[in-house]
């Protein structure tokens, strides 16, 4: 099923970014040598899904909310990783890494579709990818200090 109200990606937006929030919270439980890192992230977040929903609410009305402004599909961003207890610490930054780009892809998309009707919400997506391009060079920083 697609994705074409506003209303129905920031729901998704909101489920995305709590996954995410507690897929770091595990791994800084499983790994807490960096548990600082992890746990700000997931702090951040959760302040990603009020930074959109902020936007949403300052600009939605219901002629807005009646048009279909998007065309995703939620599948194309599904995040399959799971943390496991014992798992090395290498494999679940590989797997952090390739969440923070499957989100990095969405918001930009969901950026770039939004830009022309709902501006606000457009460049909060937009904030949100630039982003996740920081938390990609801090994870893999993470992981080149390996041994």
């Amino acid at each position: 099923m697609e994705l074409k109200t506003c209303s129905e990606v920031i729901s998704f937006t909101r489920k995305l970014e709590e996954k995410n929030a507690a897929f770091y919270e595990t791994f800084a439980k499983y790994h807490p040598q960096n548990s600082e890192v992890l746990l700000s992230m997931a702090t951040e977040n959760r302040k990603n899904i009020t930074q959109v929903e902020r936007a949403y609410y300052s600009v939605i009305s219901d002629a807005l909310e009646g048009c279909f402004v998007f065309c995703i599909n939620p599948d194309k961003y599904s995040i399959p990783v799971q943390i496991t207890e014992g798992e090395y610490f290498t494999q679940t930054l590989e797997k952090a890494i390739e969440m923070e780009g499957i989100a990095k892809r969405y918001f930009t998309d969901a950026a770039e579709q939004s830009r022309a009707l709902i501006a606000d919400v457009s460049r909060a997506f937009s904030i949100i990818a630039r982003k996740r391009d920081s938390r990609i060079s801090t994870l893999k920083s993470m992981l080149d200090d390996q041994p």
